[in-house]
């Protein structure tokens, strides 16, 4: 029997394996995850913002480009999708409305921040944050609008760059009370807070390991090892995309073509392999007509 993919999230979080989720920014991405192996992939939109408009996570997305772009993405996949609804678009009874909207794109779970509208990307400088109380009532208001009981709130607090780790522990045992399923603790700047929180927290609780931002980057192994349910990697895939374009368009640019350099490209049929031509020349084989194949391919059923 198939488990529904928001039951499938919530045992991988609650297992004693750590379950590492690299965050993706579109269909291909997210393909490309779950080929090389891994069991949950979480949406990020410091990654769609980036890659969808060419703008930095600022707050800039609406909700119906997010929905959008998650649909594409849990459709493109088997393996389950997390969804990122930044602050949830508005206050508790937008969050409602999200909450309903990312179910039905078919993602097993959302992000939910405590910043204050428009928030930021969680490594940037200039954060803030709304009350406790209006953060717990959201996360209750997330909680309330699930039609899927199984469907994962994962509550985030950005309370460590703004008031200190002693307010995001706080707030993450508040949102754990509250029903979340997942406390995600963004950006704590060293490795003994990063094993405080995880410590200090009594539900599954998240770390982000963003290359380049302000928490230190720890091993998987290590991260298992405190007790920590998730790790998330934002920003992997978003910036390998950067890099390997960058450099296979400046030899494009330089050379005039990439032919002595093919360790930069993948090659025609691992592509179409990747984005599922053989599971279409099998459709076609077996619902077009034998004279369509004939004149198309020259070949018969």
């Amino acid at each position: 029997m198939n488990l529904r993919r928001t039951t499938r999230l919530k045992q991988l979080i609650l297992a004693k394996e750590i379950l590492v989720m690299p965050g993706c920014y579109d269909a291909l991405s997210a393909k490309l995850i779950e080929i090389v192996g891994f069991q949950a992939v979480q949406c990020s939109g410091y990654g769609i913002a980036a890659s969808l408009l060419a703008k930095p996570d600022i707050g800039l997305l609406t909700l119906t480009e997010m929905v959008n772009q998650t649909r594409n993405i849990t459709e493109a996949i088997s393996i389950p999708v997390m969804a990122d609804a930044d602050t949830g678009f508005g206050n508790a009874i937008n969050v409602m409305r999200t909450v309903r909207e990312f179910e039905m794109a078919g993602a097993a779970g959302m992000n939910l921040e405590d910043q204050v509208f428009p928030k930021r990307c969680g490594h940037m400088n200039g954060k803030q944050i709304i009350s406790l109380e209006e953060a717990v009532l959201k996360v209750e208001a997330a909680v309330a609008a699930k039609t899927d009981p199984d469907f994962v709130i994962n509550a985030r607090t950005d309370a460590v760059a703004v008031m200190g780790v002693d307010e995001a522990i706080k707030r993450g045992n508040a949102f754990a009370k509250a029903g979340a399923d997942l406390i995600f603790v963004e950006a704590p700047n060293n490795v003994e807070d990063i094993k405080r929180v995880i410590q200090s927290i009594d539900a599954p609780v998240s770390i982000n390991m963003t290359e380049g931002g302000k928490t230190p980057l720890v091993s998987i192994e290590q991260l298992e090892q405190w007790g920590a349910a998730r790790v998330s990697a934002p920003v992997t895939a978003i910036f390998g995309a950067y890099r390997g374009v960058y450099n296979a368009l400046k030899v494009l640019k330089e050379k005039g073509t990439t032919r002595d350099n093919p360790e930069l490209l993948v090659g025609f049929d691992e592509f179409l392999s990747c984005v599922g031509m053989p599971a279409y020349k099998k459709f076609e084989n077996a619902y077009l007509p034998s004279e369509v194949l004939a004149e198309k391919y020259g070949e018969t059923k």
